[in-house]
């Protein structure tokens, strides 16, 4: 791992609150996505379409989100560097950008933070390396 002065968040996904999983599913393979990951029984797929990729999770979120992982190509590989999550949440902090959860920056390894933009929409940076 590295830090660098850029902001690199990671690959990029949206994560959407869905009320079916099977009808969501159903219905963004008809837009040309492709399960990719996931567990439908835990209600939860990853899909793609090119570099596109999306997240369905019933029951998990209130909201849908931006969601963003650190560590992680397109196809989920894990880099060989890249900005731990721990260090992004710092410079959040710096920019004076408050999480509403935070990384337990003792830790090493998988952690996750939470931001909400002006508007109200979260912003999840879930690292899994």
């Amino acid at each position: 791992m590295t830090t660098t002065h850029a902001m690199t968040l990671g690959n990029f996904s949206v994560s959407l609150a869905v009320k079916d999983i099977e009808a969501s599913r159903a219905f963004y393979q008809k837009l040309g996505f492709q399960v990719f990951a996931g567990d439908q029984a835990q209600k939860w797929l990853i899909l793609r379409n090119g570099d596109a990729t999306i997240g369905l999770f019933q029951g998990m979120f209130e909201r849908n989100m931006l969601t963003f992982n650190p560590g992680w190509d397109a196809s989920c590989n894990t880099l060989p560097e890249f900005t731990d999550v721990r260090e992004l949440q710092r410079r959040l902090k710096a920019a004076g950008i408050e999480p509403v959860t935070a990384a337990d920056e003792s830790t090493k390894g998988p952690a996750s933070l939470m931001v909400i933009d002006p508007d109200g929409n979260p912003i999840l940076i879930d690292q899994h390396v």
